[in-house]
């Protein structure tokens, strides 16, 4: 804002479809970061409370606020339906961000529920918004269910395109040879912005899409796992960077005062009223307790997906779009101060902290008792695992790989490294159960 046009650089930045391209890039990027760094096995116990919360939940949240703005200001039913939409979802940057930067362990799996909803919400936000934008600027009747087939092939085309993506990056990453490991994030990005484009191509949910994909593929064993999933974490805080610092320039300080009191009031009717009732209704037939549903209400972040999304209505000169800007404004900013500086004191008070057990550095003797077992194991030939990577073959989770002698050479072992008949491989097993499955994968008779 102090670089903007009524700021001290008088930076003239007014162009709204920059800042969609802008945005809907980064929100991109930042689900799918999301979606990358999500371990499935954590969700799946929890995966209907998080559907519910990104479905139901936000369309009760737009309907909800969409009504109270129509009834405290001059909006149309309408176009109060409209700003209820754009601000209805929870953003997946700033729950992932707040929870992780904090160090926040939470039980009951509540951790995951709320990554799981506010990185999929998106798909029903952005519809709602597309839709009643449409009833504001089309002149034919549209009725919502003629909206509801649409909404379904949406998610199913997302749905869909996501796992395909998913299981192709998964493919290439692990097959393709490149010369060095920097050049994997661009060749997954690039991916990335396809899944986006060609789901939207064919009239599916993008973002849903890319979210799934980044699921599939952070729940796979691929080369270069880590590196990947700390570049995309990197790139994910740079894109909430380039969202705000757009929201700054785009927002004109004097236009803020005269709706300052409506934009507060509007904040604190989402904050205290509309995501509540969203989260208890959505929730009412489940097993999740009253002080878990309290925190689920709170964690209601709003960040970058509302700024994307109130661009959209410039860009479609919707009357009063530039005052619905502004009070978003206001929203996404109270939301960040008030609600993402309180989670760690809310989540330690309601007593849903779990302590981190304290990691202490310690000298480990091997007794002659210990059960583990270092081996020497030669792949037979015939093997099915001859010419494979290790990342692709059925390795048991209790053993290792240590070393591998290859014609009177050494070598480290690594994801993409390709297993050879005749290799010698030392293996350090957890027991001895464990090296008859081995074998059974070497296919050692």
């Amino acid at each position: 804002m102090l670089a903007g046009a009524d700021g001290l650089g008088g930076i003239q930045f007014e162009s709204p479809y920059v800042a969609k391209v802008l945005g809907t890039i980064t929100l991109t990027l930042i689900l799918f970061s999301g979606g990358l760094d999500t371990d499935f096995g954590h969700i799946r116990p929890i995966i209907w409370n998080g559907i519910l919360l990104s479905s139901a939940g936000v369309l009760i949240t737009a309907l909800g606020i969409g009504y109270f703005i129509y009834w405290v200001t001059d909006f149309t039913l309408i176009e109060g339906m409209l700003v209820g939409a754009i601000v209805s979802s929870t953003d997946a940057a700033a729950v992932f961000s707040i929870l992780r930067s904090k160090n926040l362990h939470l039980k009951y799996n509540l951790g995951p529920t709320l990554e799981l909803e506010s990185g999929s919400n998106d798909a029903m936000a952005y519809f709602l918004m597309i839709f009643f934008t449409k009833l504001l600027t089309s002149n034919q009747d549209i009725s919502i269910w003629s909206a509801i087939p649409r909404f379904f092939q949406e998610m199913c085309i997302g749905g869909l395109i996501g796992v395909i993506v998913g299981q192709g990056m998964v493919f290439v990453v692990n097959r393709i040879q490149l010369a060095y490991e920097s050049l994997y994030p661009g060749i997954t990005l690039a991916m990335i912005l396809f899944a986006y484009s060609a789901t939207n191509f064919i009239h599916g949910n993008g973002f849903l899409a890319v979210y799934i994909a980044g699921i599939i593929l952070g729940s796979q064993n691929f080369i270069h796992k880590n590196s990947l999933i700390r570049f995309y974490d990197g790139i994910s805080w740079l894109m909430q960077v380039v969202m705000f610092i757009s929201l700054g320039l785009l927002v004109s300080p004097h236009k803020l005062i005269p709706i300052a009191g409506i934009g507060l009031l509007i904040s604190a009717a989402l904050i205290f009223l509309a995501r509540p009732i969203s989260v208890f209704i959505s929730l009412a037939f489940t097993k999740v307790t009253l002080n878990q549903k309290v925190f689920i209400s709170w964690v209601g972040l709003r960040g970058a997906v509302p700024i994307v999304f109130a661009t959209h209505p410039l860009l479609e000169c919707v009357g009063k779009s530039d005052k619905i800007f502004h009070i978003v404004f206001f929203i996404v900013l109270t939301s960040v101060l008030l609600q993402g500086t309180t989670l760690y004191s809310l989540a330690k008070w309601l007593g849903l902290e779990e302590t981190a057990p304290h990691k202490q550095a310690r000298s480990i003797h091997l007794a002659d008792d210990v059960k583990s077992e270092l081996i020497e194991l030669t792949v037979p030939a015939g093997s099915s695992i001859d010419g494979r990577k290790i990342v692709e073959i059925d390795f048991p989770k209790n053993a290792l790989i240590v070393l591998i002698n290859r014609d009177k050479r050494y070598l480290t072992p690594r994801g993409d490294t390709e297993l050879k008949i005749g290799d010698k491989l030392m293996v350090m097993a957890e027991d001895k159960n464990d090296i008859n499955e081995v074998e059974a994968c070497l296919g050692i008779a």
